[in-house]
């Protein structure tokens, strides 16, 4: 617990804050960002958040570096966070016939399991992702990244 928000506990036992007044101390300290004290090491600079969801598909072959690639999508992150709200007005109903036609082939989702810190979370462990693919003697890499 850091010193801020033990010193705001502290004057709540004592009687001095009214739990309403805590709340709102220990928000704002929240909100303020965290500044290294004296006693610890520098802190690395926080991540910037990501703007694009990037998804590159490469040929492996030698000659695949003067060739473009076969697919290059650059999604902007909020459409992604917009896309994963709305996911929550859709009708059960039609969640269901969804869901039923993922699976029937061969993707077992659940579009009531999408929410907005799940996508955050995916995000934040998303540093790098390469696949190979080798299909009819092709060898592709796909790339999927945050940047």
């Amino acid at each position: 617990m850091n010193e801020d928000r033990r010193r705001i506990l502290d004057l709540l036992a004592q009687g001095r804050v009214t739990a309403d007044e805590a709340e709102r101390l220990i928000a704002a300290i929240e909100k303020e960002p965290a500044s290294a004290s004296p006693n610890q090491g520098p802190e690395a600079p926080p991540k910037a958040k990501p703007k694009y969801l990037r998804v590159l598909v490469e040929q492996q072959d030698g000659a695949a570096a003067d060739r473009p690639s076969l697919v290059n999508i650059r999604v902007p992150m909020q459409l992604l966070r917009a896309g994963v709200k709305l996911a929550s007005f859709i009708p059960a109903q039609a969640r269901a016939h969804v869901d039923g036609a993922l699976r029937e082939n061969g993707v077992p989702f659940d579009l009531s399991q999408i929410k907005p810190e799940n996508l955050e979370e995916i995000v934040d462990q998303l540093d790098d992702l390469t696949v190979d693919v080798d299909q009819k003697n092709e060898k592709m890499k796909v790339k999927v990244f945050c940047e």
